[in-house]
């Protein structure tokens, strides 16, 4: 596989896996509006993937659809911190507003790739990261430097989620070859994008990203336990019916 081709999936499966976590509030949020907005947010980032796995389809001799619903997890390219578990409310906002602390300065650096087709993609989806950004910003600080309870329930879930943003900001050779096309930024603005964003909210949020392992392997197919319950879930009417259309 190619390294564009690896990088189309890495950036498709990351909006996959996180639009089937976030659409798993449809119905439960703990208000109508987050309901709402998890629903929305979950199907711009479906769309986004529709658009990545549609540029590297002919090269892979397979559809967008039967990437999403036919691969094993092994084959999926998503990070680890995509795919973590709803455990609450906490943990659902704190993953978004870190992956979308890494999308934000990715999109970005993709508006000026070579790729005419990423650039494209990246100047239609940059727009909606930002939307989803600024909610998720806005709620970390709110939570964070809000009730004794609140504040504990967003520190627990940074003390859980921080460590897979490793994950998100690994590069490999991939990655390498691609940056010295002009075709995706260079880890360096990107990383330091990140670092500034989550440490001007955390402290404005008084929370604290915690020190210890860090984790990776998502990128290259080596999933968290809780992959192989998410893909069951996801694919499950596919695979009950395949070729069937409605």
């Amino acid at each position: 596989m190619s390294p564009f081709a690896t990088f189309c999936l890495r950036m498709g499966d990351n909006a996959l896996i996180l639009g089937q976590r976030t659409g798993e509030w449809c119905g439960h949020a703990p208000v109508l509006e987050e309901d709402i907005a998890f629903a929305n947010m979950g199907l711009d980032l479906i769309g986004q993937t529709q658009l990545w796995y549609g540029m590297v389809s002919d090269e892979l001799g397979k559809s967008p659809d039967d990437l999403a619903f036919f691969r094993g997890e092994r084959e999926f390219l998503n990070t680890l911190l995509v795919e973590q578990p709803n455990t609450d409310f906490a943990h659902a906002l704190m993953r978004q507003y870190l992956f979308d602390a890494w999308h934000l300065p990715m999109l970005d650096g993709l508006t000026g790739s070579t790729n005419a087709d990423v650039a494209a993609l990246a100047e239609k989806s940059v727009k909606e990261v930002r939307y989803h950004i600024d909610r998720s910003r806005d709620l970390i600080v709110r939570l964070g430097d809000g009730s004794p309870e609140s504040h504990d329930r967003m520190q627990a879930a940074l003390d859980w989620l921080w460590p897979f943003t490793a994950d998100l900001l690994a590069r490999d050779a991939a990655d390498d070859t691609l940056v010295a096309e002009g075709m995706i930024p260079a880890a360096a603005p990107v990383q330091q994008a990140f670092d500034w964003e989550t440490a001007e909210t955390f402290a404005r949020a008084t929370l604290t990203a915690p020190d210890g392992p860090r984790r990776t392997g998502g990128r290259t197919g080596n999933h968290s336990e809780h992959m192989g319950y998410l893909l069951a879930v996801m694919q499950s009417v596919p695979r009950a019916h395949p070729g069937a259309h409605w």
